[in-house]
């Protein structure tokens, strides 16, 4: 284990993620969604591809015993890929991202209630809390009294993509714990990037933008940005801990503000730095609580020392 190395996997994950975010908030002005859904994935198998073939362990990316899982885990995830470029299409960087982390405290209800796995009242305060917050950055673009004209309800829908894409990642999360079970990492990654680009393929009859040279170049950094950023994250859980890499997730709205400001002149309400608040303190408490809980159940299996006097 080395914790700086995990730490900076994890930051360089995030700014790499919110640099794909604002490309597609940068193309999706000119393309549709489910194009930049098909470069996303496509391009994002190479990266992918290159390093378990590097690793020698392609093999253990193509073999499965669960196809229709990956299937299942595929159609949630493209779902999930499509209402957060939605979201990223309508709504300024910071926002969409802030709203995408509902997706933690989704998560948990679902794991309660599919998985049925305990969860104590300090996590089930925790997301009442996040909840709130999220209510809170939701609610200038929910509220019928602000939402007027043809961009207040793009807004408006691209809230609503947004928590969409909040529950959707949720469900990817559980699905992908199941998967576990009985697949790799590798095979989980490739099958998620195959099954999306074929997803976003499918939209061609429907259109797609003849891109120009930038726009080309954007489009297939899109996807190598996801498939390397994909790659740095598990890393960064080789080296470290869940529980203490975690909380630098949160950066990603750091790195959300300082793009949407310099690239798109974008300056977040006060509802999404309240919101913001709200909801981080939530998930890092939560964070907090799964190590305290990790340290327990740790000291309980341990096995106990020699009597006295040996």
């Amino acid at each position: 284990m080395n914790l700086l190395k995990g730490i900076l996997f994890k930051l360089i994950s995030t700014l790499l993620f919110a640099l794909m975010s604002a490309l597609v908030r940068f193309v999706s002005e000119a393309a549709p969604v489910g194009q930049i859904v098909f470069f996303r994935s496509a391009f994002g198998i190479l990266p992918v591809v290159l390093i378990y073939a590097y690793r020698r362990e392609l093999a253990s990316a193509v073999r499965t015993r669960r196809p229709l899982g990956h299937i299942g885990r595929g159609s949630i995830s493209v779902t999930g890929m499509f209402l957060n470029f939605g979201s990223l299409a309508r709504l300024p960087l910071v926002d969409a991202t802030a709203i995408g982390f509902a997706a933690p405290f989704i998560t948990v209800v679902m794991a309660a209630l599919i998985l049925r796995e305990p969860v104590r009242i300090f996590r089930w305060s925790a997301v009442i809390v996040g909840f709130g917050g999220v209510i809170v950055m939701l609610w200038p673009h929910l509220n019928l009294a602000n939402v007027t004209g043809a961009a207040g309800a793009a807004a408006t829908i691209g809230a609503l993509f947004g928590l969409g894409s909040a529950f959707t990642n949720a469900a990817s999360v559980i699905q992908t714990r199941r998967l576990t079970a009985t697949e790799t990492t590798a095979s989980i990654v490739f099958y998620f990037s195959l099954i999306s680009a074929i997803g976003g393929l499918l939209t061609l009859p429907f259109g797609w933008h003849s891109p120009t040279a930038p726009q080309y170049a954007a489009l297939i950094s899109i996807g190598l940005l996801g498939g390397v950023s994909h790659i740095v994250l598990t890393e960064s859980y080789r080296h470290a801990p869940a529980s203490v890499v975690a909380p630098f997730d949160y950066t990603a709205m750091i790195w959300a503000f300082l793009l949407g400001y310099w690239i798109f002149g974008e300056v977040p309400t006060v509802y999404v730095f309240v919101g913001a608040v709200i909801v981080a303190a939530a998930g890092l408490f939560v964070i907090w609580r799964e190590g305290q809980l990790g340290l327990l159940k740790r000291r309980e299996k341990a096995p106990e020392g020699p009597p006295a006097g040996m």
